[in-house]
């Protein structure tokens, strides 16, 4: 065989020796012919004898060594596959493709994701590999994303399953009941007339090659491709039923029953699944889609050398660009505050309820809403990098991986279809041979097989149950590193928990109003007072505030200039009276004393509270506490969990008062 060459771009190396071993090592390796290592360019070039070694054997030793070979990877939509064989069929076509590292193609989120030399094989290349196989990829057009065109596709394969099966039913339906109403002798001698059969062959040719048509193509495509899927069973067991009939009716010495409702009913029911396949696939997507929504569309950004302010959108923000960020908006990218000071609700990424405070120097993260003040912060992770960008990554590659028991799964299926087959064949001779039923029986028996065999649930049970556990997963915030994780869960011993948004609500609630003269202003009037000051406060504490005024039905005054202090609280006049709601420091930096509030304050934050002063015109009036209360359900959860056997532990980033105070109501042992 000819030899052929190739470029492999190493990383790692960093001096002449590193470039040395890696080619001493490649020149040992048979079927190398010669081998030569660049550390400037950082390239090995091999030349090699195809016959003999593979690329992924130089990927292999290289990695081995203690160095790397740069490859891409690329997740790709594909359309038109059926079966687990048709995904087994992509995968091994992907894999005999020069440059190709590794392909994991999973059917229930119809993807393809391949790892590949860059310089040995192309995107297109390997796009075009997959449609030379009988099937498509999804590519965006100009000003289309991959992800909308894929939704558009998707949801035309729903329309186009549901709208084939009811044209089934509408057939297949009316020919089953009068065929079996006649086989039972419940008509009259009107159905034995020969037209009636003429009827049925009308009714079942529209349903075996408009609504079956997708198996005919789908079987020829795999039998091409040199294999064979579950479309091919379907195919040949209502062909077989059609056909037989269909000569029946043509040659009436062959026999005297036609069983037209037989291959109908097999085609209606098998779309029937096909049908909830598809809105299964399009509802496991649905997690991700959340993810990727967090992500604005367009982002606001000052170039470098520019004052002007422009809108791009997010794909086309670079290193190094100035983004400025409006309260209300979601940050595009990741980056570092430049200007500004605001509080920025993090909860999407922490699942912490109350807004984190940013000046200048503080990290931002992509996805997390701006609540207050304009921020202009330097993008330093964009596109792929962000870390929204990486969480969602890590759910589509829990939902491509396979788990071990979906690995056997795959290669069973693989060789599945050509053994029952074989097996209804035999199945067919032998009752013709030796069972001596005559030919209509034993085809019907051959039939039987072929249907009944259909590795649907084979090919579809694992990778749909990975897919409905990540994505279930990812919408309630627990994210599976990949399948094998899932699968192995039953193996936990210890569960760990974090505690806001999990045990807790993650959403602040008023527990406690105090006064110092409750005859003077009993807490309702604290409470009213202190809400009418926080109306125009966008903050979680001073919304709860808001809420729970509303809820004890208290009328509440429209705040005059209003003012948000950042980290410390609000000011506001209130029915011309100035009123402070905020910590310690806040009354403290207006010069007004507790008046022996100092305990209360104590207690409450020792009990996991955030403990707000009220005060007006000058004199503290009393405290209102809020704290994120425990979920409905936490309780008995980490009971059952602990029943089961599993040790329950609590992490939290909160102070350790707080962390001891939530700990003592789930009777959880602290460390």
């Amino acid at each position: 065989m000819d030899k052929k060459q190739i470029s492999l771009p190493v990383t790692g190396m960093t001096c002449a020796n590193c470039s040395l071993t890696i080619e001493r090592n490649l020149r040992r390796m048979e079927g190398v012919e010669e081998a030569a290592v660049n550390l400037a360019t950082e390239k090995a070039a091999v030349i090699y004898d195809p016959s003999v070694v593979k690329e992924t054997d130089f990927l292999a030793l290289i990695r081995d060594i203690g160095y790397d070979v740069a490859t891409a990877k690329a997740d790709l939509p594909v359309t038109g596959m059926t079966c687990a064989n048709c995904a087994a069929t992509i995968e091994r076509t992907l894999k005999r493709l020069d440059g190709v590292v590794a392909a994991n193609v999973n059917l229930a989120n119809e993807r393809a994701h391949v790892e590949y030399l860059p310089g040995v094989t192309s995107l297109a290349a390997i796009q075009g590999a997959i449609r030379d196989a009988g099937y498509d990829v999804v590519v965006a057009g100009e000003g289309e994303s991959v992800e909308d065109v894929e939704r558009a596709a998707r949801e035309a394969e729903i329309r186009d399953q549901t709208r084939k099966f009811w044209v089934g039913v509408a057939l297949a339906l009316p020919l089953f009941l009068v065929s079996m109403a006649r086989d039972f002798g419940l008509l009259g001698m009107w159905a034995h007339q020969p037209w009636v059969n003429w009827v049925f062959l009308a009714l079942a040719t529209p349903v075996q090659f408009y609504v079956g048509w997708d198996y005919y193509v789908g079987g020829f495509k795999s039998l091409r491709a040199g294999s064979a899927n579950m479309d091919v069973l379907v195919a040949m067991g209502s062909s077989a039923a059609y056909f037989y009939s269909l000569a029946v009716l043509l040659f009436p010495a062959l026999g005297d029953h036609v069983y037209f409702e037989t291959s109908a009913l097999i085609i209606t029911l098998i779309k029937l699944g096909k049908m909830l396949e598809a809105r299964a696939k399009g509802r496991t997507s649905e997690a991700i889609k959340k993810l990727m929504g967090l992500r604005p569309k367009t982002a606001r950004v000052i170039r470098p050398g520019s004052e002007e302010e422009i809108e791009v959108p997010v794909e086309a923000v670079v290193l190094g660009d100035l983004v400025v960020v409006r309260p209300g908006e979601r940050m595009p990218v990741d980056g570092v505050v430049v200007e500004g000071r605001s509080a920025v609700d993090e909860s999407m990424l922490t699942g912490e309820s109350l807004p984190v405070d940013k000046k200048p120097g503080d990290e931002i993260v992509g996805g997390t809403i701006n609540k207050q003040g304009l921020l202009k912060f330097e993008a330093t992770r964009v596109g792929a990098q962000t870390a929204l960008a990486q969480i969602v990554r890590l759910v589509e590659e829990a939902q491509g991986s396979k788990a071990p028991i979906q690995r056997l799964a795959d290669r069973v299926s693989g060789v599945f279809v050509p053994i029952v087959i074989a097996i209804a064949t035999l199945t067919f001779l032998a009752w013709l041979l030796i069972g001596g039923v005559g030919f209509t029986q034993s085809m019907i028996y051959m039939v039987a097989v072929l249907v009944i065999a259909c590795p649907c649930a084979l090919g579809l049970a694992t990778p749909t149950a990975i897919m409905v556990g990540t994505g279930r997963g990812a919408e309630l915030g627990v994210l599976f590193k990949n399948s094998e994780a899932l699968e192995r869960a039953h193996e936990l011993t210890t569960v760990i928990l974090d505690k806001t948004g999990t045990i807790t609500r993650g959403q602040p609630a008023v527990t406690d109003v105090e006064a110092i003269d409750a005859d003077a202003m009993p807490g309702s009037q604290i409470l009213a007072l202190a809400a009418s000051a926080e109306r125009g406060s966008e903050h979680p504490l001073g919304q709860a505030i808001v809420q729970a005024a509303r809820e004890a039905g208290l009328a509440l005054a429209e705040p005059e200039r209003f003012e948000a202090v950042a980290g410390k609280g609000v000011s506001a006049v209130v029915d011309g009276a100035e009123v402070l709601v905020g910590t310690r420091r806040l009354l403290e930096d207006r010069g007004l004393a507790l008046n022996g509030l100092e305990d209360s304050l104590l207690r409450l934050e020792e009990e996991a509270k955030t403990a707000m002063l009220v005060s007006r015109e000058g004199e503290a009036l009393g405290v209102v506490a809020v704290a994120d209360t425990l979920k409905e359900g936490s309780i008995e959860a980490i009971r059952q969990m602990q029943t089961l056997g599993l040790e329950v532990v609590m992490i939290t980033g909160d102070n350790r008062a707080t962390a001891e105070a939530v700990a003592r109501q789930l009777a959880l042992a602290g460390e």
